[in-house]
């Protein structure tokens, strides 16, 4: 079932700007891959944010922290904009960067995936590789020290702390999702890496209904291999994250993150990362507890990524 948008009818329009097509992302509902002991009363749909131009969630707060920079008079001539990242985002921010013309460096963990570090390339970002075992808690003191160094080269967007990008989610993902369920929404089920995505759509559905079940999906251990997430007792905590925004949390082990991602593709052909996976097989544990009480539910969750990016990791070995 494909649920239409209220905006379905502007992939017809011609664009002048690549960025134009940032959001209004599909929602699919989820079925095949379903297991069988899951009520036909508790739906499960996902966000598939693949189809933003930059391929991911990540353009939406990427163009609203450009945007807020930008207003804010903070890019100026012979400014270069910087940040760290796990992947997606700097390649949300490439992409901006070479809409508007802007020069952008990013750090990353030097083992993220082959397929991210090339398409920042392709953008013409320039990319500094961190200590793998430090993960993005390397990449963003990393770049502290650079700006500290440099404070008159460089603007810092620090995703992990500018509210652009839990804002993004609020004045975009939320209202695409109440619209697109109808309101009939009644949990949002996201991956925790800056937090921007839980935050902002999380709030903004919480505005709707007070009512609406909002879960965090984190990595079960320090230690993990799935992309884009973060475990945050162990990790460098975003200024932008809050728990008391959350009413649960659910925490994911990487084998299952990556059993659902595989299925995802061969059972639903939704061809998606780890981090998809892992809010799959989140919905999954909580659509069972609903219908083991019998209950009606919508779940929506947000699948932040295609598989394309993966191809030459664990995930697809």
């Amino acid at each position: 079932m494909w649920v239409r948008g209220e905006h379905d009818e502007d992939y017809r329009k011609t664009r002048s700007s690549i960025l134009n097509l940032v959001g209004n992302t599909p929602l699919l509902r989820i079925r095949k891959v379903l297991p069988p002991d899951i009520s036909p009363e508790v739906e499960i749909y996902a966000k598939l944010e693949s189809f933003n131009p930059g391929g991911s969630v990540k353009d939406r707060p990427a163009l609203n922290m450009f945007l807020r920079a930008q207003r804010d008079g903070l890019i100026e001539e012979g400014k270069v904009v910087v940040d760290a990242t796990s992947g997606n985002t700097g390649i949300a921010l490439a992409m901006v960067g070479s809409a508007f013309g802007i020069p952008v460096e990013l750090a990353m963990p030097a083992n993220v995936s082959e397929e991210r570090k090339r398409i920042i390339q392709a953008y013409g970002a320039k990319v500094y590789l961190t200590d793998p075992l430090e993960g993005t808690d390397g990449a963003i003191l990393f770049v502290r020290d650079l700006v500290e160094k440099n404070p008159d080269r460089y603007v810092y967007l620090d995703q992990y702390n500018n509210p652009a990008n839990w804002e993004a989610h609020y004045y975009s993902t939320g209202v695409e999702i109440w619209k697109q369920t109808e309101g009939r929404v009644t949990h949002f089920v996201a991956g925790i890496g800056t937090g921007g995505t839980i935050m902002g759509a999380g709030r903004r559905l919480k505005a709707y209904n007070q009512d609406i079940q909002i879960i965090g999906v984190q990595p079960a251990h320090p230690f993990h291999g799935i992309e884009g997430l973060k475990h945050m007792e162990s990790s460098i905590k975003p200024g932008i994250f809050n728990e008391n925004y959350l009413d649960r949390t659910i925490f994911v082990e990487t084998e299952d993150a990556y059993e659902w991602a595989r299925r995802l593709a061969r059972e639903e052909a939704v061809f998606v990362g780890q981090s998809s996976g892992a809010a799959l097989w989140a919905c999954i544990k909580l659509a069972r507890e609903l219908s083991d009480r019998g209950e009606k539910a919508v779940i929506v969750t947000v699948f932040p990524d295609g598989g394309e990016r993966y191809l030459t990791t664990a995930l697809f070995d």
